[in-house]
């Protein structure tokens, strides 16, 4: 879970990174409020898909505001706010209407907090019927969407995209939470290992995945990705893992993602079931120079466009190098892919606190498909491993 130090220290990065005369911000993208507050309705939980939104005032009380069976749904996390207002959407005695409207009739006790002040809301995921409950409209002044003076390092006008800004560096709290993301994912890699061979289904390796990662957390996670066997008249497939038995010569591309709390890994490894070939052991060897190639170039300040040609150029100068199409790989945190995006026009700079993946891959007809993965952050003395898995074809 994310820490009262944690969110409070965001709290405080927005407001400096926010115009002056903002009064109050509302936060509206769940993700965001989870990221200020700590307060997250649980995928796994009766009440996902649900949300609250997040009042934050400056040098003022902190407000959640949601249904009673959303808060439910967060325990046993504490969200870290001055007051909470919630309206209860079920009583086991009656009816229930529009949730929405639940958190709409919730929300209409900040209307006089807001009104006649400066504020912004995160447009993108704030509903028309709650800016309408709200009364934010232009004529009343009540909201800034487009301050004329502009936000400090040139970041957009709008919340939503600094809010995106700011999450790149990492804090304490949020890398605890990814660590323990690496360190399940690791688990199922080492499972894998030890398990893929002839005549196991791509579902069964799955199973055996989900099962160690989720021992390895010591809680219920969620894990996505490809789980797809690559052959040589198909070597790039992708997706959720089918009942398709492996069979020898195929190369199992296992590039997957644990989620906990939100935040999540993502790496890979490409298994050769029953064993490599001399083909499949050069496609290997390519893509784990490309790993090193791209892992020289890492650090604080470094253009995630040179990131991308160290890592492309060993394999742009192997004969198989134009099936090499994808990016070399992309930020993490709270969504996938985020900034900084390493690909040949990216405009992003690494900065201190990205966690980034790197991640050749090569797909040649004839001989199958391999990726690898790795997850980094990014440190002002160059990066930090934080996958810890074992790269290997058998």
């Amino acid at each position: 879970m994310l820490t009262q130090a944690g969110c409070l220290a965001r709290r405080e990065r927005l407001w400096n990174a926010l115009p002056e005369h903002l009064e109050w911000v509302l936060i509206a993208d769940p993700r965001h409020v989870y990221y200020f507050c700590n307060f997250w309705v649980h995928p796994l939980s009766f009440s996902a898909g649900e949300r609250g939104l997040l009042l934050l005032e400056r040098n003022g009380p902190a407000t959640l505001v949601a249904d009673n069976f959303a808060l439910r749904s967060a325990a046993p996390t504490t969200p870290f706010v001055d007051r909470q207002i919630v309206e209860t959407f079920y009583d086991h005695k009656h009816s229930v209407i529009n949730r929405d409207h639940v958190l709409f009739a919730a929300l209409k006790q900040l209307s006089e907090i807001v009104y006649g002040r400066f504020g912004t809301v995160e447009a993108e995921w704030l509903p028309v019927g709650a800016r309408e409950v709200l009364g934010l409209d232009r004529e009343r002044h009540s909201i800034a969407q487009e301050p004329e003076e502009p936000l400090r390092r040139g970041m957009s006008a709008d919340l939503g995209s600094v809010v995106r800004h700011l999450r790149r560096a990492k804090h304490a709290d949020e890398l605890e939470i990814l660590r323990l993301c690496m360190r399940a994912t690791d688990a199922g890699h080492a499972r894998a290992l030890k398990v893929v061979r002839p005549g196991l289904t791509e579902l069964d390796v799955y199973r055996e995945i989900v099962s160690a990662a989720t021992d390895a957390a010591g809680r219920a996670v969620l894990v996505y990705g490809d789980f797809r066997a690559a052959s040589a008249a198909v070597p790039k497939p992708g997706g959720l893992p089918t009942d398709h038995p492996l069979e020898a010569g195929e190369m199992l591309i296992l590039d997957y993602s644990v989620v906990i709390d939100g935040y999540r890994s993502d790496f890979t490894n490409t298994i050769a079931v029953g064993g490599a070939s001399p083909p499949q052991r050069e496609l290997y060897e390519l893509v784990m120079e490309a790993l090193r190639n791209g892992e020289a170039a890492l650090g604080h300040g470094a253009l995630a466009r040179d990131v991308y040609r160290a890592t492309a150029a060993p394999l742009n100068a192997s004969p198989h190098g134009h099936t090499f199409k994808n990016h070399a790989g992309h930020g993490l945190g709270l969504a996938h892919p985020e900034p900084p995006i390493i690909v040949p026009d990216s405009d992003d700079v690494l900065q201190t606190g990205d966690v980034v993946t790197l991640e050749p891959g090569l797909y040649v007809e004839g001989i199958g498909g391999i990726r690898i993965e790795h997850n980094y952050l990014i440190t002002d003395a160059g990066y930090e491993c934080l996958s810890q898995h074992e790269i290997r074809l058998e």
